[in-house]
């Protein structure tokens, strides 16, 4: 059998087709990964930023709360109650393993739908294996608007003097 030297013949057409094809999906596996490759250094060179709501929010005018009325911002976790003596904010947050916790349907107190912790209106717990009460967050009154500041956790039973 002679050996046959493809520099000095012409290879058949097929072998051209077969030669293209491969040299086709080669480079175009090269250009996938470049592209890729380029995609990725240009996403590690942006900043990664995590957008949190802000941490002040404004809930209204002191007058608009009636007294025993419970505000619920789900937008932020929080509840502002409004006593006779003030109004106060309370994080939404429970202080077990941090569930959102609900506002129970006759206002009278928030329940964690995950683990069964019960606290009171002012907080505190009633029942459940939560170990501390709610957070009370700081309230202040801004240009006659009511502004929580969710970032301030203050002492329990400290409330935002309103007349009434």
């Amino acid at each position: 059998m002679a050996l046959i030297d493809d520099l000095k013949d012409p290879p058949p057409p097929e072998e051209l087709d077969r030669r293209r094809m491969l040299t086709l999906l080669g480079t175009g596996a090269l250009g996938v990964a470049t592209a890729g490759a380029t995609v990725e250094t240009l996403h590690f060179l942006e900043p990664a930023v995590v957008y949190e709501p802000e941490r002040r929010v404004a809930v209204g005018r002191p007058g608009d709360l009636s007294v025993g009325a419970v505000k619920v911002v789900a937008s932020h976790r929080l509840y502002v109650v409004r006593e006779p003596a003030g109004v106060f904010a309370l994080s939404a947050v429970c202080t077990h393993l941090g569930c959102i916790t609900r506002c129970r349907p006759d206002r009278t107190g928030f329940d964690c739908p995950c683990h069964g912790s019960r606290f009171a209106l002012d907080g505190s717990v009633q029942a459940g294996p939560a170990p501390r009460p709610l957070r009370r967050l700081h309230v202040e009154v801004d240009q006659d608007t009511l502004v929580v500041d969710a970032a301030r956790v203050i002492a329990p039973g400290s409330l935002l003097r309103v007349p009434a």
